[in-house]
């Protein structure tokens, strides 16, 4: 009988508005503002009394390697860009009528082996740097006086990551005050026993905290609220007593009738509303968005959401944003998701390394699935490239110097910490950790077909692939014991090697990077084995290979979006396979990816010089129309209608062509002549159903600008503003290299230009930068004040871009 996994589960978002991600617990403020910091490990640096006042004066988020300069000296690996070792400082005041109340300190994120000083005291380190973590800063503190935190950051590794990881603290930063009976931290968890149209059982545990030496007595209520209206649905309220110094779980089950499920297209949400009293005084409480949806995964039907079979169309995502490093707005993580959305994804894998709050809290809020993954290796470093990637001599550092002490915790914070999210779908433990040889080795790799670069076969003087076996039990029964509503997973690179352990099988659904040829065999050979593609290239091949089998539910695409490292060799910022670019705009394979993936009819063509080997297509071409005339042009259509046409100034050019199954690609190769060249896609009866235009260019003339929002909050709000350069007909000119200089004026401030040009090793940072394919985008943010925000962009020869924006409340 083959197996059929199913669960029922819920989702946890917070507000809209920018500190969504706040703990769910007590009084929480951003902690953000007026920092110091110095970019060298100083003596003393935690003492109170240590004068820093020739430190920087910064807000975080803050990453300060991609404030470096790129130097080919860098590694490649993480980009050409340094590391090193810094400290921040901040002085605060906690007043006196906080006294016998609990005051913590919470971290988003910062990159990596932190230590925490509180008046020269050390109260933890963290050495992952991508967990969130928080500190109880209590028995430190002076009262009514000033206090200093102190956070040494020891980036000194700084070749320790196969991609760009950045250095600081780069995430949200979070005072938080609580009564000393409080929630604990992620300590509402929520879930859905049974979901049916009529009704959802569903299960609230509640993890309440005593702090005193005595027992206290609270009450819990717990209201879910519809969100349109404000009427609370159904509510559940309970007494529990929790000893001194302890904590106590309880649990409770709500019913809430007629459910709207949150999915892709639609992800409905409600409001959760916990409250802790002791008698009629609300001691503590939260509110938090939620959502209901179940999950199916069958090794021969593939993937259900809420029972409808799907196919998951997922690229793999890193954390940084191109200029602005690893720390990311929200507001640009939002443009990206939503521009990844538009090409038909409809789920991202977050590697490799648990992300920032925000990125769940908007999968959840635009309908987004994710596989969240905890590690890249295990107990072995893997290579990491230094002059290129895959070129020359690597080296070892990286997390598997902490992973044995640290793996369990860090594991079971990320669980804790996402549990609540609809968009999660599935737990990964492990990237790769089983590639052949990079450690693990065994018998098998002298005799299989592995359909990859092994170094040589069987070495017997390396790890052998057994361990394999022993830590994944250990990891997935982690997160088994804190979450059942989700499959384990991980993303396997050496299957063959793999099956001849216990790994897979430790696994509830089974990840193949880049095996596609292995799916059939093994779906033959493990028959109870749910198969899917948790990393794939971009070709055709590797879609057909999901899409006509409904035994494989879905596959990731490296990658959605560009991302800085893993660099080839100079000059090169990063790894460039992406659908959309370092600056967020998508790029011409976003394009082919859509006509593969979206349901509704769309069509793109994009050009490039005749190739001599007339068989070649590319998925890389760039919607450009200006040439020699005469000049022999291939001009290559992406697109999911039947049948097409091509036109040159209105007049048909070449036969109508059929969909092309076997590459996804249909082309005309055509004598230039300047004009409007249109691509019309047509239905079965050659009805016209969709179009894409490009339009010869003159030369550049002016700057247009294109803003995003005209208003932005004067606490930290963010305007993303594109410019392309246009001719004197208002035709963008995607050959167009012009330099251009920002000018703000007003309560803003320029966070950086990113034109997206992988080559370019410039400074992305200053208010200058030349712009690729005719544009780039300038981040702008309020600086805390109201005002009108005057922005300018100018370029020789070229008429002023200029623009305005209002900061307000």
């Amino acid at each position: 009988m083959k197996s059929k996994l199913i669960y029922g589960l819920t989702l946890l978002i917070l507000a809209v508005s920018s500190v969504n991600a706040k703990p769910q617990f007590g009084k929480s403020q951003l902690f953000n503002d007026n920092w110091k910091f110095t970019l060298s490990d100083v003596k003393d640096g935690a003492n109170p009394t240590l004068d820093d006042s020739k430190w920087r004066d910064l807000d975080l988020p803050h990453d300060w390697s991609v404030e470096g300069i790129y130097s080919p000296d860098k590694a490649s690996c993480t980009g050409y860009l340094p590391g090193g070792t810094g400290w921040y400082r901040k002085t605060f005041t906690v007043p006196e009528t906080e006294k016998g109340s609990k005051t913590y300190i919470y971290f988003e994120g910062v990159y990596n082996h932190s230590e925490v000083f509180i008046n020269g005291t050390s109260i933890g380190v963290r050495p992952n740097g991508y967990i969130s973590f928080m500190y109880d800063m209590t028995p430190y503190l002076k009262y009514g006086k000033e206090n200093t935190i102190a956070v040494r950051v020891d980036h000194s590794l700084e070749r320790d990551s196969r991609w760009y990881s950045g250095s600081g603290i780069y995430r949200d930063t979070y005072l938080v005050q609580a009564s000393p009976v409080h929630l604990d931290l992620w300590g509402v968890y929520f879930k859905a026993n049974h979901i049916t149209n009529k009704k959802a059982e569903v299960s609230v545990q509640t993890t309440i905290i005593n702090s005193l030496d005595k027992i206290a007595e609270v009450i819990i209520l717990n209201e879910i609220v519809d969100s349109k209206t404000g009427k609370v649905i159904t509510s559940g309220k309970k007494s529990i007593k929790i000893d001194g110094q302890l904590k106590s779980a309880s649990q409770q089950t709500l019913t809430i009738p007629s459910p709207e499920k949150w999915s892709i297209e639609t992800p409905n949400l409600y409001i959760l509303r916990t409250k802790v009293m002791q008698g009629n005084k609300i001691i503590d409480q939260n509110e938090q968005k939620i959502g209901l949806r179940t999950l199916t995964f069958d090794p021969d039907k593939g993937f259900a959401l809420n029972g409808v079979w799907t196919k998951v169309k997922g690229v793999c995502i890193h954390h940084d944003a191109g200029c602005l490093g690893s720390a990311v707005p929200r507001e640009v993580w939002k443009r990206r998701l939503i521009n990844l959305k538009e090409t038909g994804c409809n789920a991202i894998r977050l590697s490799h390394n648990p992300q920032a709050p925000d990125v769940y809290e908007l999968c959840d809020e635009l309908g987004i699935l994710v596989m969240d993954e905890a590690f890249d290796e295990w107990e072995f470093a893997k290579r990491k490239w230094i002059t290129g990637w895959n070129v020359g001599t690597p080296e070892f550092q990286g997390a598997a110097s902490y992973f044995n002490e640290w793996s369990d915790r860090d594991l079971t914070d990320m669980i804790l910490r996402d549990r609540n999210h609809a968009s999660i779908i599935m737990w990964s433990i492990g990237n790769e950790v089983d590639y052949p040889n990079d450690p693990y080795s065994h018998p098998v790799l002298d005799h299989a077909n592995i359909n990859q670069p092994v170094l040589g076969g069987y070495l017997p003087e390396h790890p052998k692939a057994e361990r394999l076996s022993v830590i994944s039990k250990r990891l997935a029964a982690i997160v088994r014991s804190l979450d059942t509503s989700r499959p384990v997973t991980a993303a396997l690179a050496g299957v063959v090697m793999s099956n001849e352990t216990d790994y897979p099988f430790v696994l509830d659904i089974t990840g193949y990077n880049y095996t596609e040829d292995r799916y059939a065999q093994d779906h033959a050979k493990y028959p109870k084995r749910v198969i899917y593609g948790s990393e794939n290239g971009n070709s055709m091949e590797s879609w057909k290979a999901v899409r006509d089998n409904n035994y494989i539910f879905g596959q990731f695409i490296w990658t959605g979006i560009d991302y800085l490292g893993e660099s080839g060799e100079w000059p090169s910022r990063g790894f460039y396979s992406g659908f959309i670019d370092f600056g967020g705009f998508l790029k011409p394979r976003g394009h082919f990816r859509q006509a593969l993936w979206d349901t509704k009819p769309v069509t793109y063509i994009g050009t490039y010089p005749q190739p001599a080997d007339k068989k070649q297509i590319s998925t890389d071409a760039w919607p450009i129309w200006n040439y020699k005339a005469g000049e022999m042009i291939r001009v290559v259509c992406y697109t999911n209608s039947p049948k097409s046409k091509l036109m040159l100034n209105n007049k048909q050019v070449g036969d109508s062509k059929n969909l092309d199954d076997n590459t996804g690609v249909i082309y005309w190769d055509i004598p230039f002549q300047e004009g409007k060249l249109t691509v019309e896609g047509m239905d079965k009866d050659n009805h016209k159903i969709c179009q894409y235009e490009l339009q010869s260019s003159e030369n550049p003339y002016a700057i247009k600008v294109l803003p995003d929002l005209t208003t932005i909050k004067n606490k930290k709000g963010l305007a993303q503003v594109v410019i392309q350069v246009v001719d004197k007909n208002g035709i963008p000119v995607m050959i167009s290299e012009d330099e251009v200089t920002c000018t703000i004026e007003g309560p803003a401030k320029l966070l950086g230009l990113e034109a997206s040009n992988n080559a370019d090793m410039g400074n992305y940072r200053d208010n200058v930068q030349r712009v690729y394919h005719g544009r780039l985008i300038a981040y702008i943010q309020a600086t805390g004040k109201t005002g009108k925000v005057n922005i300018k962009f100018s370029s020789p020869w070229l008429k002023d871009g200029i623009v305005s924006i209002e900061s307000v409340e």
